[in-house]
């Protein structure tokens, strides 16, 4: 393909196994305080891309903004990855699981997010690919409870668990009904807990699985669908079953590497570059560890990034080095 290669393009032909005029590649962050405000997010991530042009912009907002109306407060305190610690949670006994009643797509936080996205698409325009976070039941479930709280449940009180997540999972699916009316083109689904270190394949097929592809199922008419799985021990097999184009996990830092992934994935995989180097290392290390990425997977089927949220402390010539690295690989 020529120079002319769009956003779409290039990101289609990834999907597919191939690569157009290069590699894509995109980054995220967060945007603390900032993430407030329909108004102050939509433009601080406008001026982020606009910065960089990344193939695919990912909204990030506060991972509360989907659970304020059913009751939880957080606050900034200078987190490096931007995020916001919760100081109230609303799940405190097993019975309050059943207290959390089904929210409109359209009002509170989940209507913000939505005016958000609108705004964020004014800015950008039409050329721009725009994915919007979607954060899976349990990892709600966990925000609402706190993790031990959460996991003592689902030990001891596991009906009462299923309850908040039937409906954390209907009103999750509702909202991305209400998605396919924005201008978007798909959204980034984040997984927490499909992990070993917290439940065996039975364990998540029960407690996140069938949440997860409710969800997914819902988001079936967008072509950019990105599944992020956090942390380590992770059940990458989920990938070669849910109904994603693009896989993003932490590869530099557990199994499988990038290459390891793209092999068993019949999408892209993204990727590449640790968030450490990309904090603490030199823009030629960051290149070359890019570079390296890139040249493990044939530079096809792969979207260069890193395994997670960008921090936001991490140095503005060294997010230039993973961008322009795509030209050079």
């Amino acid at each position: 393909m020529t120079s002319s290669t769009t956003k779409r393009e290039r990101l289609e032909a990834a999907i597919l196994g191939e690569v157009a005029d290069r590699p894509p590649v995109s980054l995220w962050r967060h945007f603390p305080v900032d993430d407030q405000s329909p108004h102050s997010l939509a433009q601080s991530t406008a001026r982020f891309q606009q910065q960089y042009d990344f193939d695919f912009v990912k909204v990030t907002p506060a991972s509360s903004f989907c659970l304020l109306d059913w009751g939880v407060d957080d606050a900034w305190h200078g987190n490096t990855e931007g995020t916001r610690d919760y100081t109230r949670r609303v799940v405190q006994e097993p019975e309050d699981w059943h207290n959390l009643r089904i929210l409109q797509p359209e009002a509170g936080g989940l209507g913000r997010q939505l005016e958000c996205l609108r705004r964020l698409r004014d800015a950008l325009g039409e050329d721009t690919p725009v994915i919007q976070t979607v954060f899976s039941p349990l990892a709600q479930a966990k925000n609402l409870a706190g993790e031990n709280r959460l996991f003592e449940h689902l030990h001891g009180f596991p009906e009462d668990v299923t309850a908040g997540l039937l409906v954390i999972t209907e009103t999750t699916a509702a909202w991305v009904d209400r998605l396919r009316q924005e201008s978007i083109d798909g959204i980034f689904y984040a997984i927490q807990h499909a992990s070993y270190r917290y439940f065996d394949r039975e364990g998540y097929r029960k407690f996140g699985e069938r949440f997860d592809l409710e969800i997914l199922e819902r988001a079936g008419d967008f072509w950019l669908n990105v599944l992020h799985l956090h942390g380590d021990a992770i059940q990458f097999d989920l990938s070669e079953r849910y109904p994603v184009q693009i896989v993003n996990w932490h590869d530099r830092e557990v199994e499988p590497d990038l290459a390891s992934g793209g092999k068993r994935f019949s999408g892209a995989v993204c990727g590449g570059v640790r968030r450490d180097t990309l904090v603490y290392g030199e823009p030629d290390e960051v290149a070359q560890e890019a570079v390296q990425a890139l040249k493990s997977c044939g530079r096809k089927g792969v979207v260069l990034g890193t395994g997670c949220v960008t921090p936001i402390i991490a140095p503005r010539a060294n997010l230039q080095a993973l961008r322009d690295a795509v030209n050079f690989a």
